[in-house]
């Protein structure tokens, strides 16, 4: 028998029709399957693919605000620049290269001027020590523009009577102190006239300076370009706060000495690599002459305002540091977290500390218009008027930041922790314009304060030198540092202060250079010990065995610069070649640059240091160039003031 036949096998297709709906063509179905195919992801997998669709939303946006501030930052300099252009702005020319034709830099003929606008913010961007060609290419079509528009400038400038060293004939108008928030970009002072430096005029006292400073920059370039401090010795580097010191020391020393390819480069380095947004922390007073003075100087002399927009930006870094409870400021503050603190082992500042960074933040005020720099430094400079524990004017060497009150009293110096006060006090009121009372009465008060208690006169010689007081017990002890005082007296007896003033200051430089004299190798201890008893075969200077090394400092040649800059007499400038050729005998290292020694008193073995201080490049080697210049006209001073770290900042009204 044969089974039944299996039933037919019937297909259904189920339709679901939703009134009010329409077909879309599948789209809902491939909605429904993208869900499907996300929840099918790993937990790590939706995440890595958020993240990245949020930082593409994050670029998108950043990159929006930052064109849109571009344009309107460039519509609003061209509009000022129209505004604002004065009828004979004094910028000139940057310094000529030595290797160029110097009959031609000499004969120069003022050009017609050409109109020049540039849209946006200027692009000065110079090759990097290792560029590659095209980025070469491109900077030196960037500077041909630029030099067509500065040609026009220059031509203007000295057309209309402005001397091209030292200040102008006829400046338009004074430099005025910080008023308001500026609203236009700022411009150097009409009085800060460029600096043209012509190798062709220097005489061999000066070459040999450029000369010590190119070796000194060759081994700085070649073994610590971008750091701190050179280590020639080790050919290797030193940090202090990681913001290239010895380059932002040197950057108006290059100037000043036309060096023009190495200003150049150290430009393109500011502008690419100095970054301030650092986790660091920074000495107030050593970052403020340093790197704050460096920068101002060197935007007034190049008149380049990449220079004054990092000195804004620094100067805002520093501001942390005034928020005491006395509002003295603390040593130490971050740069990049905002933290201010004392040293670890005190709640004291030194008294030469917070004394002496008024020059550079009253600057940094005129220019931005930004009154905080001014009032924070003024106000620490008012508490420290009416504190007790003067003597007859001098000041203790420490004062509490919590109190406001000095400390340690009954101890006066002029040398460390105290020094720079009394220099501040004359510096502040002739930047002022010779307005401020109250710091001329300080300073004369400081002076007769001198005379009274820590003159002596050293045996056999009969040396005048500034010893110590401690407790009433003098001290026949002097620093190195102190040999900014003959300098400063000068300058003050130059703008008007009695007669006496340089009579102190000459015999005071005597004794300065006594200090080197009396060495065998020709170079001054750190400390020295004068002599006051009468006694055969005794020089006056006498030297412990810890106080004999020497750090390359300027204070000496400062004060030369000023005395022959001011008498004309040239026994000064002999006496600054003297120590340079010292410097060369004993402390310039084959590799490139100088370094510190710790023997004085052993030409054979005179124990480097294996350290090169940016001070030698900022202020040493700077002063021996403008000691051994006979142009009154080269940064007169009546025009400018010079910080405590040399650096050059413009006097607010004539003298």
């Amino acid at each position: 028998m044969y089974p039944p036949p299996a039933p037919a096998r019937r297909d259904f297709i189920s339709v679901t029709l939703s009134p009010g709906r329409s077909y879309d063509g599948g789209r809902g179905l491939r909605r429904r399957s993208c869900w499907r195919k996300w929840k099918q992801l790993s937990r790590l997998q939706r995440t890595v693919v958020l993240f990245l669709l949020v930082v593409l939303m994050l670029f998108g946006l950043l990159s929006y605000v930052h064109v849109a501030d571009e344009w309107a930052a460039v519509d609003s300099r061209s509009a000022a620049a129209w505004q604002m252009r004065p009828a004979n702005p004094p910028v000139l020319p940057a310094p000529q290269k030595a290797a160029e034709n110097p009959e031609a830099v000499a004969g120069l003929s003022p050009q017609k001027p050409q109109r020049h606008f540039r849209r946006g913010p200027p692009n000065l961007q110079i090759r990097a020590p290792e560029g590659d060609s095209q980025e070469r290419r491109q900077d030196q079509a960037q500077r041909r523009a630029e030099v067509v528009g500065e040609a026009g400038w220059g031509a203007e400038a000295q057309r209309d009577g402005l001397s091209w060293r030292g200040a102008g004939t006829k400046p338009q108008q004074g430099t005025e102190p910080p008023g308001k928030k500026a609203e236009f970009p700022p411009r150097p002072s009409p009085k800060a006239a460029r600096i043209q430096p012509n190798p062709a005029s220097q005489n061999a006292r000066q070459k040999a300076v450029v000369d010590a400073f190119l070796h000194a920059w060759a081994g700085y370039r070649k073994f610590a370009w971008g750091h701190d401090e050179l280590k020639p010795l080790t050919r290797s580097f030193s940090e202090w706060f990681g913001l290239g010191l010895t380059l932002i020391d040197a950057l108006d020393t290059m100037w000043i000495l036309g060096l023009k390819k190495e200003f150049q480069e150290a430009r393109n380095w500011v502008s690419k690599r100095l970054l301030f947004q650092k986790d660091v922390d920074v000495n107030l007073f050593e970052s403020t002459i340093r790197i704050l003075g460096g920068l101002l100087s060197a935007f007034h002399l190049s008149g380049d305002v990449l220079f004054l927009k990092k000195a804004e930006d620094f100067g805002n870094r520093l501001m942390p540091a005034f928020r005491t409870p006395s509002k003295i400021p603390y040593s130490d503050v971050n740069i990049g977290t905002g933290v201010a603190h004392p040293p670890r082992w005190t709640s004291d500042s030194t008294v030469a500390e917070v004394t002496s960074i008024q020059l550079e933040f009253r600057e940094l005020s005129r220019l931005t218009g930004d009154k905080k720099f001014q009032e924070a430094a003024e106000e620490v400079t008012r508490r420290v008027h009416g504190l007790h524990g003067k003597l007859d004017g001098l000041v203790p060497m420490f004062i509490n930041t919590n109190s406001g009150s000095f400390t340690h009293l009954g101890v006066f110096t002029l040398g460390a922790r105290a020094d720079s006060y009394y220099e501040y006090l004359l510096k502040q009121w002739i930047q002022g314009g010779k307005k401020e009372r109250q710091l001329l009465e300080d300073y004369l008060e400081a002076v007769d304060g001198i005379r009274k208690h820590l003159l002596a006169r050293s045996e056999p010689r009969k040396l005048t030198f500034v010893g110590e007081l401690n407790h009433g017990r003098f001290s026949a002890k002097m620093d190195h540092l102190v040999c900014f005082l003959p300098g400063t007296l000068a300058l003050g007896a130059h703008h008007g202060l009695p007669a006496e003033h340089m009579e102190l200051a000459q015999a005071l430089m005597d004794t300065c250079y006594q200090m080197y004299r009396q060495m065998e190798t020709g170079l001054s201890p750190e400390i020295a010990h004068f002599n006051l008893h009468r006694t055969k075969a005794v020089k006056d200077v006498q030297v412990k065995a810890a106080d004999r090394h020497n750090l390359l400092r300027p204070e000496t040649v400062e004060s030369l610069f000023y005395l022959h800059r001011l008498t004309g007499d040239r026994k000064y400038q002999d006496w600054g070649w003297e120590i340079l050729r010292s410097f060369n005998t004993y402390t310039r290292v084959p590799s490139g640059g100088y370094s510190s020694i710790s023997n004085v008193q052993d030409p054979r073995h005179p124990q480097p240091r294996d350290k090169m201080e940016s001070f030698f490049l900022g202020e040493t080697l700077k002063y021996l160039y403008l000691l051994f210049s006979d142009d009154p006209d080269l940064l007169s001073l009546d025009t400018y003031v010079f910080n405590t770290e040399a650096h050059p900042l413009p006097i607010w009204a004539p003298s």
